[in-house]
This record gives structure tokens, sequence and C-alpha cells, in this order.
């Protein structure tokens, strides 16, 4: 009982603590006083949306689904535009989704290999098939004619990775 309550104190004082320091940076940060009711709620906000229950199902989830889609060129074209890269592989392309596929709509996750530019050097063209970059888009993606499709105009960068 007693090292129950000891822990409890630690954990009590550590977050006395972190107030108080939270606090303090605050005024030091804006020069003014700071407002502990918004600042409290501010951090309960926090700390309920990442407990929620669409958070925690979310990491709860099964592994995503792997689905083909009918519009590779216009997505690659698509991805090398908006990535700025100088080449995607559409062989290489690679979509997946936590959501339910049969909905309507649902969010989607593109996974492709991308090339840089030739090099050139001392007047020689080297043209390298090993890709350069990792491009990975997401979008939304929608059933029309029985085909899978994902709609160019909603893609977004999520991140363009080098490869050694």
């Amino acid at each position: 009982m007693g090292k129950v309550l000891r822990i409890l104190l630690v954990i009590v004082l550590f977050i006395i603590f972190f107030e108080v320091g939270l606090f303090s940076s605050y005024t030091i940060v804006t020069a003014e006083v700071p407002d502990v009711k918004g600042l409290i709620e501010m951090q309960m906000d926090q700390f309920s949306n990442l407990f929620s229950s669409q958070n925690v199902n979310e990491v709860f989830v099964k592994e995503p689904t792997h689905v083909n889609f009918s519009n590779k060129k216009d997505v690659a074209l698509k991805m090398e535009n908006i990535s700025n890269v100088d080449g995607v592989n559409v062989d290489s392309m690679n979509a997946s989704t936590y959501e339910d596929t049969k909905s309507g709509k649902f969010n989607i996750t593109i996974e492709a290999l991308g090339y840089a530019a030739p090099n050139s050097t001392s007047g020689q063209i080297v043209i390298s098939q090993k890709p350069s970059y990792k491009v990975i888009v997401s979008s939304v993606a929608s059933y029309k004619n029985d085909q899978l499709v994902v709609d160019t105009d909603q893609m977004k960068v999520n991140s363009v990775l080098k490869l050694f």
C-alpha cells in the first residue's frame, strides 16, 4: 500500500511540476499573465482527442487493404508533377487504404518509386534505371463504371524520400 501511495505521489508531483513549468514558460514567452483555465482546457481537449474512440480505433485497425485502380498513368503523371521528380514507375505503384472499399469514396495512400533527372558529367549523359526517390501521396478513390478511379485533383504529397 505504501509503495502505491509513493508512486501516486510522484505522479501528482510530476503533473504539478509540469503545470508550473507550462505556466511560467507561457509567461516568459508572451509576457502576459497566463489564462490558467484556458491552458488547462486546451490540455484536456488535446488529451481527450488523443484517446478518442476514433484515434484508438485507427491504432488498432487491421492491416491496410491493398487496392488496384484503373488510372495508373494519370496518377503517375500527377505524382510526378506534384512531387517534383522526373519520373514515376507505374509498375512499382502500391495503393492501400484503411477504410471500407465498398463505400462510395474512401481515402487511399499510393507509394511509387521516382526517378531523378539523368546526370551529365563531362558531356556524357548517364541514364540510370535505379530509382532515386520513394514518393508517397494520398488522395480519394471511388468507383466509376465498376472501376476504381483515383481523383488526381485531390492528390497531396505525404513525403518524398531520397533512396541511397
